[in-house]
């Protein structure tokens, strides 16, 4: 049996107390981060190949179905408000489309053909990566997407949180995150989902870094799309160039970016 699949440590749930229920989640979670711990070598091989593939004009699919297809939309989409990225250059697709993101769609998961047309819809890079999500590592959808990617001779990884799955078999560079049985048994969306967030995180965050998003330690293209963006943007520009509020907003809403104002700035000084 897999180790996503695998009985829980605990038993008899309905007979815990809330304070208890919520001690125990708690305890399996805090066992999330030394398993990621543990595939950081993994994850380095995974960033590391797919980092000059994005500089060459490639993009990042992410290909997953329920709890793992959400995940990564979750975090591709995350991208271009943080970054100021193009919305086509990480982008996560769902098993059984959009309406899957919040309802599930029968049998979409199963489908071992659908990915790829899927991927395709978006055109066709042969720097592009895609990386599939699926804790148990067995998803028809995610599997079929991979394998025909890699024959299309695209940069395959995955995330999964079982050793030895015919998901990190059919990819070049797998991430295994084994976090143990779920609390509720099988319930992926707990530790397994968690596991695939902190991944999801490190992978793009780290791209975008890569790609020259970040300067310092500040996000110096993200998008100005609310006042409290504005007020970062700001103070981010104060810190730069020594500048009062008044003109350093004045030149974030001028230039549109702290990136651009504060090179602004200092080509006029």
């Amino acid at each position: 049996m897999s180790t996503t699949e695998s009985t829980s440590f605990y038993d008899n749930l309905e007979h815990m107390s809330i304070k208890d229920l919520l001690f125990n989640m708690n305890k399996e979670d805090q066992t999330v981060p030394q398993a990621v711990n543990r595939s950081l070598p993994q994850i380095e091989a995974l960033v590391e190949n797919i980092a000059p593939r994005m500089t060459a004009g490639g993009r990042l699919f992410y290909i997953g179905a329920g709890t793992s297809g959400r995940l990564g939309i979750l975090d591709a989409s995350e991208c271009p408000p943080t970054y100021g990225v193009p919305h086509n250059l990480v982008i996560g697709i769902i098993a059984g489309g959009d309406d899957a993101i919040r309802k599930a769609v029968e049998n979409a998961e199963d489908d071992t053909e659908q990915a790829w047309p899927d991927i395709q819809s978006f055109g066709f890079n042969a720097n592009d990566t895609v990386i599939g999500i699926a804790a148990s590592g067995t998803t028809p959808y995610v599997i079929g997407g991979v394998k025909r990617a890699r024959e299309e001779g695209l940069l395959t990884g995955c995330i999964t949180c079982n050793e030895g799955s015919p998901l990190a078999m059919a990819v070049e560079y797998p991430v295994e995150v084994v976090v143990g049985p779920e609390f509720v048994t099988g319930s992926t969306r707990m530790k397994s989902g968690t596991a695939q967030k902190l991944v999801l995180n490190m992978i793009s965050t780290s791209l975008m870094i890569k790609l020259g998003r970040v300067k310092g330690n500040k996000m110096v293209d993200m998008q100005l799309s609310n006042r409290k963006l504005v007020n970062r943007g700001t103070k981010m520009i104060m810190e730069a160039t020594g500048l009062d509020a008044e003109s350093a907003n004045y030149l974030l809403n001028k230039h549109g970016s702290v990136r651009a104002a504060v090179e602004a700035h200092q080509k006029n000084t």
